[in-house]
């Protein structure tokens, strides 16, 4: 299962782990954001202990959202050593996306 990353919890669980992190910024009410969740809750259990895949809701974590400049969403940011490496906006293959995960 995919790990929920908030605005409190972010800079710890996001930016300070030894493993790279893939974070989806979505929202509830997003139907692309909705389509792209079964591959996020797929990949999660696939590429643990080698990535940490999580979710962030735009709605409930406003700060990290703005922090990072999320304008659309879905956006996915990887993050390696803290900085971000990748970002990919819109909705994504879950090919594409392990090609993105494996290049961490």
């Amino acid at each position: 299962m995919a790990f929920h990353f908030t605005d409190e919890n972010f800079n710890t669980e996001a930016l300070s782990g030894e493993l790279p992190v893939l974070v989806d910024f979505y929202a509830d009410w997003c139907g692309p954001c909705k389509m792209l969740a079964p591959i996020i809750e797929a990949l999660a259990p696939e590429y643990e202990g080698k990535v940490k895949i999580g979710k962030l809701n735009v709605d409930n974590a406003p700060d990290t959202a703005q922090k990072y400049g999320i304008m659309s969403i879905p956006t996915l940011l990887f993050i390696k050593n803290g900085e971000v490496v990748n970002k990919i906006v819109g909705l994504v293959s879950k090919a594409d996306l392990e090609e993105a995960l494996n290049s961490l």
